[in-house]
C-alpha cells in the first residue's frame, strides 16, 4: 500500500529514501552492520569538532595485538608479538608447550568480563613476567628475530597502508603503545613498509647482550592493564606530541582506554575498541565504554574514514 502526503503526490518511501540522503553522515562507514555506538551524535559532533580543528591538533594512540593485527584469517587465530617468536629458530618446544599453558590460563582472565581490572592486574604480571623468563633462557638471537617474522602467518589488519601513509601524509604522530614484544613489532611494521618517522612506539624492549644474545627485558613491564602508568611516564615526554589536544584512541582491551591518560591538556578523545572475541559476554561493557565499538571486523574500514574526514581540508574552521 503507498500512502501519499498532502501537498505532494509521493511515496512515503521515497519521501524517507531523500530524507536519509539529505541527513545521512558524511562517514558512511559508521553505518557498517559491526559497528555499534551508544550515543551516535556524540561520535559525530567529537569528529567535526577534530575536523574544524585540523590534522595539525590530532594524534592517534593505538595498541598493537588484535588491534593493528588482524585478530584472525581464514578461521584461524593471527599470532601477536609474543607468539611470533613460537619459532624453531628460536625457541624449543618444551617452552612453546610452556608459553601455551600460560595463555590457555591466564588469556580467559584478561577477556573475563567478569573480573575488575584491579583483580587482573596482578595475574597479568604473573604471566607476563613468567613468558619473558621463559624468553630470556632461551637466549634469543637478535639476527633471527627478521626471519622468525617473515616465516610468521602476522597479519596487519586490511586497510593498514591507507592508515599508516594517511597519518604519515599528514604528519600526524602515531603512538602505538603494546604490551607486546617492541622488537618483533617493529620489524612487523617494517616488512609491511609502513615505519614512518611519524611513529612512536612505547613496549616491551628485548635487551641483548654484546653478542646479540637476549639476556633481559628494557625497563618497566607493560602489560594490558598498567598502560595509565607507561601514559603517564614515557608517552607524556615525547615533544612530538606536544600541542595535539585531539585524540583518536583505538584498542581492543577495556585496559586500552588509559592509554590517552599522558596527553597533556587533551580536548576531545574518541575512542575506538575492536570486540574480536567473546562477542555476547563483553559487548555491554564494550559499548559503555567505547565511543565506537567494531564487531569482529578485521579491517581498518572504519578508522580509515574517520581519519580521512578529521585530515579533510575541508575549510578546518
Amino acid at each position: 500500500m503507498v500512502y501519499h502526503i498532502p501537498w505532494i503526490y509521493t511515496p512515503v518511501r521515497t519521501v524517507l529514501a531523500i530524507w536519509h540522503q539529505l541527513t545521512k553522515t558524511e562517514i558512511p562507514e559508521l553505518a557498517k552492520c559491526s559497528v555499534l555506538m551508544r550515543e551516535r551524535s556524540r561520535v559525530e559532533e567529537t569528529i567535526h569538532v577534530m575536523q574544524r580543528a585540523g590534522a595539525g591538533s590530532l594524534q592517534v594512540i593505538s595498541d598493537f595485538d588484535m588491534t593493528l593485527t588482524r585478530f584472525a584469517h581464514n578461521g584461524k587465530r593471527v599470532p601477536t608479538t609474543h607468539n611470533i617468536l613460537d619459532n624453531r629458530l628460536l625457541i624449543n618446544e618444551d617452552c612453546t608447550r610452556k608459553m601455551r599453558e600460560l595463555l590457555n590460563t591466564y588469556y580467559p582472565i584478561e577477556i573475563d568480563a567478569s573480573r575488575s581490572a584491579e583483580e587482573k592486574l596482578p595475574l597479568m604480571v604473573e604471566w607476563w613476567t613468567k613468558v619473558h623468563e621463559l624468553l630470556i633462557e632461551q637466549k634469543i638471537r637478535k639476527d633471527m628475530l627478521a626471519h622468525a617474522v617473515k616465516e610468521s602467518s602476522a597479519m596487519l589488519r586490511d586497510g593498514y597502508k591507507v592508515f599508516f601513509e594517511r597519518l604519515s601524509e599528514h604528519q600526524v604522530p602515531l603512538l602505538i603503545f603494546s604490551a607486546g614484544v617492541g622488537d618483533v613489532l617493529e620489524e612487523v611494521i617494517r616488512q609491511n613498509h609502513v615505519f614512518h618517522p611519524n611513529i612512536h612506539i612505547i613496549s616491551n624492549y628485548m635487551d641483548f647482550d654484546q653478542t646479540g644474545v637476549l639476556q633481559a627485558f628494557k625497563g618497566q613491564l607493560i602489560h594490558t592493564f598498567n598502560k595509565r602508568e607507561g601514559a603517564l611516564s614515557h608517552a607524556a615526554g615525547l615533544r612530538q606530541l606536544q600541542g595535539r589536544p585531539n585524540v583518536v584512541l583505538m584498542g581492543d582491551s577495556l585496559g586500552d582506554l588509559t592509554m590517552a591518560d599522558g596527553v597533556s591538556e587533551p580536548q576531545n578523545v574518541l575512542t575506538i575498541g575492536f570486540l574480536n572475541d567473546q562477542v555476547e559476554e563483553r559487548k555491554e561493557s564494550y559499548i559503555s565504554s567505547f565511543d565506537v565499538v567494531l564487531v569482529k571486523d578485521e579491517t581498518l574500514d572504519v578508522p580509515n574514514a574517520i581519519l580521512r574526514y578529521i585530515t579533510s581540508s575541508r575549510d578546518n574552521k
